[in-house]
């Protein structure tokens, strides 16, 4: 098998401080932002391609979040009215985007106003040494986290309506990705966590009010649904299944195990970017479920902690990996990105360099 993107990574890296004031400017000042923005996702794609991979991404810098690129090109949020939660892996009480934010709700018909991505795409296109990584959030992130039961109604009166209207709205803008060229698409997805986690698994019973093992089959048909759009030679589909990732908080916990035959044998993409970064990450076996044409990208290396791995370490757990899905469909990558929020995890930047170096000389020594 003939694969691509040994080395991989998930998509965000930590800003620099000066990128970060840019961006909290009061008042907003664009064009300097612009001018930072620009400055420092050239250094970026430099240091990617001098660490060797051979997939490049602007590291979401022009967005706050892992999400920002959807909810600041689509109307319908109140950012004054939200879902606060601590990020607590004792117990859920409720979702929102991170550590001390809130996520926006929705209080009228979503629409988008722009693309998506169209702020980020043509300076990519324009200066990217090779082949350019898309992100963008999974739609089943927004009904468990901007559905707010006394205002959402009047928009929709079932988080089932709301979310395939922001599938058409994802639709659109995978299909335009791929029509202009983007090799590699990826949709970040973390709510697929709260079907592996049992308190999570509750909470969509007791606060969603909806019946987890249905609501997790909706939520693959809306995904491949915006995978369908974008499916043409060429593009590699991706997705993938984070635990939560806020400034080196989770909120999740365990295995694939309770869903992985459904998830890996339905979802209809190339490759599946799995956390295995610890113990709460679970055990290798549910990667036997993973069909043999498809691949698993092992994050086995943290974003969120700044102690250095092992290579050696590394190799013995691909090689362990291997016993449950062939050595030639694995590939290698963190476990998350390492600023979902733009504060970023609680890591540096010559400590995310060197994590990603170990990346790429990990595949190198594994599969050449």
């Amino acid at each position: 098998m003939s694969v691509e993107y040994r080395a991989d990574q998930v998509g965000s890296f930590l800003r620099s401080k000066e990128l970060l004031d840019a961006r909290r400017a009061d008042p907003p000042n664009p064009e300097r932002l612009r001018e930072v923005e620009d400055r420092s996702i050239l250094g970026i794609l430099a240091k990617q391609k001098e660490l060797g991979f051979d997939i490049f991404t602007d590291g979401e810098f022009r967005r706050s979040n892992f999400m920002g690129d959807f909810t600041d090109a689509v109307e319908g949020f109140d950012f004054g009215d939200g879902l606060p939660r601590k990020w607590d892996t004792a117990a859920p009480s409720g979702p929102t985007l991170g550590r001390g934010r809130v996520a926006g709700v929705v209080v009228e018909k979503l629409r988008a106003v722009r693309p998506l991505t169209g702020h980020e795409l043509p300076f990519l296109k324009q200066h990217s040494p090779g082949a350019i990584k898309m992100t963008l959030p999974s739609a089943t992130q927004f009904p468990a986290i901007s559905y707010k039961r006394g205002r959402s109604e009047k928009a929709y009166p079932t988080y089932s309506a709301m979310l395939w209207d922001i599938v058409e709205i994802m639709k659109t803008e995978m299909k335009r990705l791929a029509a202009e060229g983007v090799k590699y698409i990826q949709i970040d997805a973390p709510r697929y966590s709260y079907f592996m986690d049992p308190k999570w698994r509750e909470w969509v019973r007791t606060e969603m009010q909806l019946e987890p093992e249905a609501w997790f089959e909706e939520s693959i048909r809306a995904d491949n649904a915006c995978f369908e759009a974008a499916r043409r030679p060429g593009v590699t589909l991706a997705i993938h299944l984070c635990r939560g990732n806020s400034q080196s908080h989770w909120y999740a916990e365990g295995g694939y195990d309770a869903i992985a035959e459904k998830m890996f044998g339905t979802l209809a993409v190339d490759r599946f970017l799995l956390e295995y970064d610890d113990a709460r990450s679970g055990t290798f076996e549910p990667l036997r479920f993973i069909p043999k044409n498809k691949i698993a990208v092992l994050g086995l290396i943290s974003s969120k902690r700044p102690e250095l791995e092992s290579g050696d370490t590394l190799v013995a757990r691909i090689k362990e990996a291997s016993q449950y899905l062939p050595l030639d469909n694995l590939t290698l990558s963190p476990q998350c990105g390492f600023a979902s929020v733009m504060q970023g995890n609680l890591i540096s930047e010559q400590q995310q360099w060197a994590k990603l170096k170990l990346v790429v000389d990990t595949a190198r020594s594994v599969w050449g």
